[in-house]
């Protein structure tokens, strides 16, 4: 006698509605819409019987009823006198026997039980399945995060490279997550990470893959602060204040050049806030850069001498060849403003775009001599 609760043994026969039941908790679980698998569950079915039938070629259709829960499939059949291709083809006696209304000419559609699949097709139906709902999450992650390039993503470090510092990060945007790799060259000097630590970083760029969405971050890019400041600064981020331009060399300073078209709004003391909270928040993000805030003008004049604060300057004179200017500053303040390794000159020759020759105030006028700085270190 049969033992009671034997288990029915396994069958390559396509169970449709442990089909539906699948795609429906795929699209709760991950998002992917219904429409999307079932056709990829089409081509995998087609593809299946192709693999042992090649020579049915594309007469194969195959019937997909989510309502019903059935998923039948076809191969259409050329209704003729004399059979060359039997994979094809069907004579009109035959024809009859299943459509008894049948005629020559007539192209008639012949099931083909799912039961008649062999192990290999199973597979290769599964295999497809399969790849295209990992397909269906990389697009959804891509389309997710390429919404995010030139933004700033909150991630947490999952591992270190012990032998090139660089760190591995689980990023998450709405309901997606991805792992992106912030490289050595895109870290800022002086900063320390450790596993588990919470990181704000840039995205610079999101690209395909075969592996999935490669997503490029950065803590060195200008954008970072540009985004910082947004974030902080109402002002900024409803455009009543317009961040113009920004140079940085990450890690020691940060020059922005901010401007208003609002005569009532003080550009510069909107980003610096309430006792410099706005600015001292951005600050203390970036792990202590200096940050100068100026105000933009039309004027190169106004804006070269402004981008070299906290230097003063006696005059600016822009020169006929091209972007140049020269600047005159006070004796005591040439160190000042060329600064440290020429830093302080170099980000304003970035942030204004203009080469600038500066001259202490006692030096006498060559107006032959050449411009010895544009965005390259001077010399004191």
């Amino acid at each position: 006698m049969p033992k009671k609760n034997q288990k029915a043994p396994k069958t390559n026969e396509l169970d449709a509605a442990e089909f539906f039941t699948a795609i429906e908790l795929i699209e709760k679980e991950k998002g992917i819409p219904k429409g999307y698998m079932m056709e990829k569950i089409t081509l995998a079915l087609v593809s299946a019987y192709k693999k042992d039938h090649e020579e049915a070629g594309d007469n194969i259709v195959v019937d997909a009823d989510p309502d019903k829960g059935t998923v039948r499939m076809y191969i259409k059949k050329d209704v003729v006198e004399t059979v060359d291709n039997p994979a094809v083809e069907i004579s009109l006696e035959d024809a009859r026997q299943k459509l008894p209304q049948a005629m020559l000419g007539d192209v008639i559609r012949i099931e083909v039980k799912t039961r008649d699949f062999g192990r290999i097709a199973a597979q290769t139906a599964r295999q497809v399945i399969i790849q295209g709902m990992r397909e269906a999450e990389r697009g959804m992650v891509f389309d997710e995060f390429t919404s995010k390039e030139h933004e700033i993503l909150t991630g947490l470090i999952t591992r270190i490279d012990p032998r090139s510092g660089g760190a591995s990060l689980r990023i998450s945007s709405g309901s997606e997550f991805t792992e992106a790799y912030l490289a050595p060259s895109e870290q800022v000097r002086g900063e320390s990470y450790v596993e588990g630590m919470r990181l704000k970083v840039y995205v610079v760029e999101v690209r395909r893959s075969t592996r999935g969405p490669q997503v490029l971050i950065s803590r060195t890019h200008p954008g970072l602060v540009k985004r910082l400041f947004e974030l902080e600064v109402p002002e900024i981020y409803d455009g009543t204040v317009e961040v113009k331009s920004i140079a940085r060399e990450a890690g020691s300073r940060t020059k922005l050049a901010v401007w208003s078209s609002d005569p009532n709004v003080d550009p510069i003391g909107a980003c610096v806030g309430p006792k410099g909270q706005r600015v001292n928040n951005i600050v203390d993000e970036l792990k202590g850069e200096k940050v100068d805030i100026i105000k933009w003008s039309e004027d190169p004049a106004q804006y070269v001498a402004a981008a070299l604060a906290p230097a003063d300057v006696i005059s600016v004179t822009t020169l006929d060849e091209g972007k140049n200017c020269r600047v005159v500053v006070p004796d005591d303040q040439l160190s000042l403003a060329i600064g440290k390794e020429g830093q302080n000159a170099r980000l304003a020759a970035k942030l204004t775009g203009y080469k600038i020759d500066i001259k202490p105030a006692s030096a006498p006028e060559d107006p032959d001599e050449d411009l010895i700085l544009d965005d390259e270190p001077a010399e004191e």
